[in-house]
C-alpha cells in the first residue's frame, strides 16, 4: 500500500464549530445513514449552548478542504445552534454527505 507523504493509515479526525443562528430545542438524537463502504452515518444530538459542533471521522485522508466546504455549506442553509454532529465516514462522496447531512437538520423540523 502506497501513501501520500505525510499521511498516516487509519481515521482522520476533523473538528468544526460554527456559531449558531437557530436553536433546535430539545430533541432525541437522530441517526441517517448507515457506514459501509462509500456511505456514511450522521448522529445529530442536542448540545448545550448556542454552537454547532461537528466531530468527523473518515477513512478518506487527506480531504479536509472539502470536508469544511461541505459542512460550512450545511451550516450556511441551516445554521442549527444548541447541536452536536457525528459523522463517521467510510468514503462517501461530498452529494452523499450533503443529503445525509440534510436528513438529520429535516429531522428537527415540526
Amino acid at each position: 500500500m502506497s501513501l501520500q507523504p505525510g499521511l498516516q493509515p487509519g481515521l482522520e479526525t476533523l473538528d468544526y464549530t460554527f456559531a449558531g443562528t437557530r436553536p433546535a430545542g430539545a430533541f432525541e438524537p437522530v441517526l441517517v445513514g448507515v457506514v459501509g463502504s462509500g456511505n456514511l452515518e450522521v448522529l445529530l444530538e442536542p448540545a448545550p449552548g448556542n454552537d454547532c459542533s461537528i466531530h468527523i471521522e473518515t477513512s478518506a485522508r487527506g480531504f479536509g478542504s472539502i470536508w469544511a466546504a461541505v459542512v460550512r455549506d450545511f451550516h450556511q442553509r441551516h445554521g442549527l445552534a444548541g447541536v452536536q454532529l457525528s459523522i463517521h465516514d467510510m468514503g462517501a462522496t461530498p452529494a452523499v454527505v450533503s443529503l445525509r447531512l440534510d436528513q438529520a437538520a429535516r429531522e428537527l423540523q415540526p
